[in-house]
């Protein structure tokens, strides 16, 4: 998918945040958006290239795009 016309609802820069900080902070972002919703998300650190996907694919919610340091999330639909 073509990342300059995904229109994310929120953008969230999280800069160098290690792994198990985001995603707990990434969990919390995405419980409080409307479900199908997208989150931009802007994470520098290195690990976010395999801990991003790997963390969507065990919660259930849809990488769209990501091209490190960007990452299009979509919440799950409840």
């Amino acid at each position: 998918m073509n990342e300059s016309i995904i229109n994310p609802d929120e953008i969230w820069d999280a800069g160098m945040m290690g792994c198990g900080e985001l995603v707990m902070l990434l969990r919390i972002r995405l419980n409080n958006m409307r479900p199908s919703a997208v989150l931009k998300l802007i994470a520098q650190d290195e690990g976010a290239i395999e801990d991003i996907p790997a963390w969507c694919r065990m919660t259930g919610h849809q990488l769209i795009a990501h091209h490190h340091p960007n990452y299009w999330i979509r919440r799950r639909g409840e």
